[in-house]
């Protein structure tokens, strides 16, 4: 198929499908919050922190080439 033929249709298509949407879209009416909520940032306990210990030896040369 053509598109070249079809472009002017294409287009006038496009064009009415955002102008469809516009309209759909205007009479929506916006949020308002009714007072912006302050973000409060949680300040990290140390003391109930997670510690994760690996008392694993590191691989050697041949162990690694044996995987």
């Amino acid at each position: 198929m053509n598109i070249a033929k079809n472009m002017e249709a294409i287009f006038v298509a496009a064009i009415v499908v955002a102008s469809a949407t516009s309209f759909a879209t205007a009479a929506v009416p916006a949020m308002h919050s009714a007072a912006p909520v302050a973000a409060v940032a949680a300040k990290a306990d140390t003391s109930k922190m997670q510690v994760v210990t690996v008392s694993a030896k590191r691989l050697t040369a041949a162990e690694k080439a044996a995987l």
